[in-house]
């Protein structure tokens, strides 16, 4: 077996998350072919529309971005200033300039409940808490984008994560082979043909495996080899035919793109891997940089800089290539900040109140949905929760977010327990 590590990120909580993926024999992998055949008996294998998950780790502060409070005293409204965007009457942090120039392509909604107060992206990634998933391990959004539709072909997987892997981004009760695909450490070469090994000699090896497969077949009462035979065929095909190589492989893009995502690649790779047909892509920036107990203003200023250019770049591709009902863009952390100040010159936690930024998949956008009080603390306008919010987007892939499935004991779950959805985007 090969181990892939991904990215190690420290929350001000000193938890460290290591990440791995397990790929099995032949460079293929077993779990590739198993995530391939319950694609396949979900019976939705052709693509509608993918999503882009951006995580900001460490959770951003709602009133230093997108819900400003300039009329606040000073302890509450901090050193930024809102700036007017393309659309009248919508004001976001002066240092979202070039999302100020493209409003109408984003919706952003300020009246969002977080999951959890804590350092976890259980919530992010799945919609439920952290206790909850203590409970029933629930499948994160790309798992069940894997369950319910898989990838857009057999030579690419439906869920890809650029963030490595933790367990709130893998399947749960839906089962490994719904994990992720990450590319991290040596996974692109994983996907090369190994040296001397070419077309003829790979289908020598299909047949190998088709042999160790009819013999495990008639052992198996269960019957659940009945069609490992064709999976494992396409999970060579996807080595084969390189597609999932050749979105990884940023030299293939022109120097000019790449000069304009120097220092943010995971954002063009993002948008190199829906375009190859993935169904969810996620990954972060700048990796616990939200996190920002002290030094607020300092540090967002080096953070937001980056994500201003990086969803702004992502978004404008994503429209001139005709793509902008297609994808949907997801930006969030995992919760709020205070709206005071500390003594550190910083924000903590604050599970009340978060700001989620939508863009894509035909929603509406142009728009700033719901509104929080005098000090960005709390919700008086079109409260939502997380889920709510994931709902409308389950809904905007044309998955139904009332499905269930069994968990490990058989017991039907739904994909979310809170599924009305955001309005105002629909």
């Amino acid at each position: 077996m090969l181990t892939l590590f991904g990215n190690k990120h420290t929350m001000c909580d000193s938890i460290t998350r290591r990440n791995f993926l397990k790929i099995g024999a032949f460079g293929a992998g077993l779990t590739l072919a198993d995530m391939l055949r319950c694609e396949a008996a979900s019976g939705k294998a052709s693509r509608t529309k993918s999503v882009i998950m951006v995580w900001q780790c460490g959770g951003p502060s709602q009133q230093d971005t997108y819900d400003l409070k300039p009329e606040a005293p000073a302890e509450i409204r901090g050193e930024f200033k809102p700036i007017s965007t393309n659309i009248p009457g919508i004001h976001i942090s002066e240092h979202y300039p070039l999302q100020a120039k493209m409003f109408d392509k984003l919706a952003v909604i300020r009246s969002v409940r977080p999951v959890d107060s804590g350092h976890s992206d259980w919530g992010v990634s799945t919609g439920y808490s952290d206790e909850a998933n203590k409970r029933e391990h629930h499948p994160s959004i790309g798992s069940v984008i894997s369950k319910t539709r898989g990838g857009s072909n057999a030579d690419v997987p439906p869920y890809v994560s650029l963030r490595g892997i933790t367990p709130a981004l893998e399947a749960g009760y839906l089962g490994v082979a719904h994990n992720p695909f990450t590319p991290t450490g040596p996974g692109i070469e994983n996907l090369r043909l190994a040296k001397g090994i070419e077309a003829p000699r790979l289908d020598d090896r299909k047949q190998l495996l088709s042999n160790f497969d009819t013999l495990r077949r008639d052992i198996d009462a269960s019957g659940s080899m009945d069609a490992l035979d064709a999976h494992t065929t396409r999970a060579f095909d996807m080595i084969a035919s390189g597609a999932v190589r050749n979105a990884l492989d940023l030299a293939r893009e022109p120097q000019a793109n790449r000069d304009r995502y120097k220092g943010i690649e995971g954002f063009l790779t993002a948008r190199r891997l829906v375009e190859a047909g993935v169904g969810c892509v996620t990954l972060c920036l700048g990796g616990s940089i939200w996190d920002t107990h002290s030094d607020n203003f300092n540090t967002l200023k080096k953070a937001m800089p980056p994500l201003d250019r990086a969803l702004t770049n992502l978004i404008q591709d994503l429209h001139d290539r005709g793509l902008q009902d297609d994808v949907m863009t997801v930006a969030c952390g995992e919760f709020g900040r205070t709206p005071r100040i500390n003594k550190e010159a910083g924000r903590d936690h604050h599970s009340s109140v978060m700001s989620v930024l939508v863009t894509g998949g035909g929603l509406k956008m142009g728009q700033m949905i719901g509104a929080t009080d005098s000090r960005a603390e709390r919700i008086k306008d079109r409260p939502y929760s997380l889920p709510q919010v994931y709902s409308t987007i389950y809904r905007a892939l044309g998955i139904d977010p009332g499905q269930t499935f069994p968990n490990g004991t058989g017991r039907p779950m739904y994909i979310l327990d809170d599924r009305d959805p955001v309005t105002e985007l629909l």
